[in-house]
């Protein structure tokens, strides 16, 4: 495999250089890439230890300044010593040089210790930043992106600018002072060993520009595609039931590898031409010395200069080409940290659902009185999910929703809970339309009971609790009772204090099911949504289940999708959706007169359960 990628490399950068211009326009929103944007940015989060930061430059200052000491006093006693035979003056020099490379030893330890200290603070900041936004986002942000590839900004992209902080920012800063420094030196000692010594220049940033030119776009693609990886790996371990249930290991693997492969061919080339930068300096480096001996000897010979400045010249010029060579390293994993932190701060400046809440009212005691007025709505614009939709739900009221899958059921959910916006049309809580109400006023009086239960990593208590964190434990025994959970809780080995793994390992589909009941009991909610949660239930726990329901229903507006339809006999409206539009409604004795599509599923379900 090796060999084929060696064997046609411009095909492959080809691909990367199109792909990365792809990834830069991912967003839905273009916006200018700008890594210098990006550094500012980092640096504004590094200048909040501003204090410290100056502390960590003082002693770069000082470590970078005793680099370039130490070689001119070894030439400098060369030519004042040692010509001489002066023993005392040599042994003066080398106490000197001791506490010299002491002291820059001292200098390179404290800045690195506090440099730690300000990357780990600022990367504290940076994730801390990014998960805050996590929660600001729209659902429809997570719905077109994979978990995994969200993942791997949080990890991947923010260790990627943690490393880069770690080690980066102090040697490119005392690589710049070392190189100023060195160069200021070879000119006062010789103009022309200096001329010499920097005629490697034009050579390194002809090199630099050819291998920067491919590295940029490709640690991108790395970073892209790993995070696509990542994804992959998310969603088949968490689906693991599913592939196996279906026989789709095979399947899985070989797609995976697929992926795989992209990633390792990125990274493949993208350290195959990083790995240049070092083969490049080490070759500059060693003819530097070569024309530096050459050049020096000659003017030694004609007296231009002495041994000891030629000394110092060799030193100097490898003082001269390290900070080169780290500038240039350092200069790709900056590169890598960047095309990290763009995609993180890519996150970080999506626009939060609280954006456009400027002028939203909050709500305090809502009648849960709900009315939809010609609701018009589209995920995209190439097609209309919603058309037309008007109906009316009084306070207390249940209002069922019937329909084949895609008819719009659960997009109605969605607006009601305003996980999106409604293109046109109105929908009205007591009056009030709901795009002037806060979302997070309008969800606090608002609980849900999803198909798929959902319970966090946590004890039994701690998910009850979570539908009201204030309650008190005799409030959460008592939600647990009014969901029929409390006796099977009970027999459980630490009762409410019993720990739950996040895909509630140790109980059964129903028991969970009866927790996020309890959890919504707890919350004591106006509006309840219900997306049949007694689906795949065994029929002594969906008992369980309709009277828990019944109880936390009572008194409350509860919109309830429907798939069995003699779950919903008792609603006070039923809808029937088709095509995103409303094709029936009323009670259920009344759709059964009309002898029209709900009569017809009604019966046909009667039929398959007989």
């Amino acid at each position: 495999m090796i060999r084929k990628q060696l064997a046609e490399p411009f095909r492959y950068e080809k691909i990367d250089l199109n792909e990365a211009e792809h990834v830069q326009d991912e967003r839905a929103k273009p916006r200018v890439r700008d890594w210098k944007g990006t550094i500012k940015r980092i640096w504004s989060l590094l200048m909040k230890d501003n204090k410290i930061l100056l502390f960590v430059f003082m002693m770069v200052v000082i470590s970078s300044g005793l680099a370039i000491l130490g070689p001119y006093m070894i030439g400098s006693s060369i030519d004042r010593f040692i010509d001489n035979q002066n023993v005392e003056g040599l042994s003066k020099t080398l106490w000197a040089l001791f506490f010299i490379y002491l002291f820059y030893s001292l200098a390179i330890f404290l800045q690195n210790f506090f440099m730690v200290g300000i990357a780990q603070n600022t990367v504290f900041d940076l994730r801390s930043q990014l998960f805050n936004q996590l929660h600001q986002l729209p659902i429809s942000f997570f719905d077109k992106r994979q978990f995994g590839e969200i993942m791997s900004r949080i990890t991947n992209d923010v260790d990627n600018v943690s490393n880069t902080l770690n080690q980066s920012v102090i040697q490119i800063f005392s690589s710049i002072l070392t190189l100023l420094g060195t160069v200021a030196v070879m000119i006062y000692l010789s103009p022309i060993l200096a001329l010499v010594t920097m005629s490697i220049i034009p050579m390194m940033v002809f090199g630099m520009k050819w291998i920067t030119k491919r590295t940029g776009p490709l640690f991108k693609i790395q970073q892209k595609r790993l995070g696509d990886l990542n994804g992959y790996v998310e969603e088949t371990v968490s689906g693991q039931r599913i592939v196996k249930t279906f026989s789709q290991e095979d399947r899985v693997k070989s797609e995976f590898h697929q992926r795989n492969d992209r990633v390792m061919r990125s990274s493949y080339w993208a350290s195959v031409f990083s790995g240049f930068i070092p083969k490049l300096m080490n070759m500059l480096n060693s003819f530097s010395f070569a024309i530096i001996a050459f050049i020096g000897g000659i003017l030694v010979i004609q007296g231009s200069v002495t041994v000891g400045t030629i000394v110092i010249f060799t030193e100097l010029a490898r003082q001269f080409t390290r900070p080169l060579n780290e500038l240039s390293n350092q200069f790709n994993q900056l590169l890598s940290a960047v095309a990290g932190a763009e995609r993180v701060f890519d996150i970080i400046d999506e626009d939060s659902e609280e954006l456009d809440e400027s002028e939203a009212i909050e709500i305090d005691e809502p009648k849960g009185e709900m009315e939809f007025k010609d609701v018009t709505f589209s995920y995209d614009e190439d097609e209309v999910v919603l058309k037309g939709v008007s109906f009316k739900a009084n306070a207390g009221n249940t209002i069922a929703f019937v329909g084949h899958t895609g008819a719009g059921k659960t997009t109605i959910i969605n607006l009601i809970s305003r996980f999106y916006n409604y293109d046109s049309g109105q929908i009205l809580l007591d009056g009030t339309e709901i795009k002037n109400i806060k979302r997070a006023s309008l969800r606090k009086h608002m609980a849900f009971v999803l198909q798929d239960a959902f319970l966090f990593q946590g004890t039994i208590r701690e998910n009850i609790r979570y539908g009201r964190l204030d309650a008190t434990d005799e409030e959460v025994v008592e939600a647990g009772k009014n969901a029929n959970a409390h006796s099977f809780i009970m027999k459980m080995p630490d009762q409410y204090d019993t720990l739950l793994s996040t895909d509630g390992s140790g109980i059964s589909q129903g028991q969970m099911q009866l927790l996020t009941i309890a959890r919504a009991i707890l919350a004591d909610p106006k509006i309840l949504v219900l997306d049949e949660a007694t689906s795949s239930i065994d029929t002594v726990t969906e008992v369980k289940i309709q009277e828990a329901l019944g109880r936390l229903m009572e008194g409350r507006t509860s919109f309830v999708i429907a798939h069995r339809l003699n779950t919903i006999q008792s609603a006070d409206q039923i809808i029937m959706l088709e095509h995103g539009k409303i094709i029936e409604q009323g009670s259920h004795d009344v759709l059964i007169k009309q002898k029209g599509r709900y009569a017809d599923l009604y019966q046909s379900q009667l039929r398959t359960s007989s």
